[in-house]
């Protein structure tokens, strides 16, 4: 089981912003983290613009990963990248608790203009590698029961989040948190890592991380 990103993002009136995000990429090429990590945002970015306000909803990626998102009443969004083997309501427990944290900490007026560089929270990266467990959300998972009984929508592709009419391709070749290198990777099938344990390819399709 394994965790690879956690986000906060606000969710603006025509794109998500980017607040700070903590990843664990030790399972990828070093020379190839980079396009990785972007890739990661990317998708987070792209989610939370697609999700409605007081939604939780879980994304499928090439069978293997799970995007789960939660925007919040106050467009305050989470996101986790995980794999499909972790447990999906701890991945909802921790969102839960990240926002909710967050809110407390960085003031709602920063949101909209903050970014990682500007918001001053540092709790994503103990929170990533404390929750690589996921025995570690038990005592919270028992209080947030009522979890059990809020609808999460699952979406299997990505694309289902697009509206008509709207390429994948169109929206990676525009996005401000692609750099060129990334943007090739995309257009251009190639593996990023080969080992006994991790196989990562973009495809034209799309990316598997």
């Amino acid at each position: 089981m394994k965790l690879y990103s956690l986000s906060v993002h606000y969710k603006g009136s025509t794109k998500a912003n980017l607040l700070k995000a903590a990843y664990d990429l030790s399972s990828f090429s070093f020379f190839q983290r980079s396009s990785v990590q972007e890739f990661m945002t990317f998708t987070s970015a792209l989610i939370v613009e697609r999700t409605s306000q007081g939604t939780r909803a879980s994304v499928k990626e090439q069978g293997k990963y799970l995007c789960h998102v939660y925007v919040r009443n106050d467009n305050l969004g989470g996101v986790v990248i995980a794999d499909t083997e972790y447990p999906q309501r701890v991945c909802f427990t921790l969102l839960e608790k990240v926002l909710d944290e967050f809110s407390r900490q960085v003031d709602s007026v920063d949101w909209p203009s903050g970014s990682p560089d500007t918001v001053h929270y540092k709790a994503l990266d103990i929170h990533l590698s404390k929750y690589q467990n996921p025995r570690e959300a038990d005592a919270m998972t028992k209080v947030q029961a009522e979890l059990d009984e809020t609808k999460i929508i699952l979406h299997n592709t990505m694309e289902s989040l697009l509206e008509r009419g709207e390429k994948l391709d169109d929206l990676v070749a525009k996005s401000e948190h692609l750099g060129n290198q990334s943007k090739a990777f995309y257009k251009t099938p190639r593996c990023l890592t080969r080992s006994s344990k991790q196989l990562g390819c973009l495809t034209s399709d799309f990316y598997i991380f």
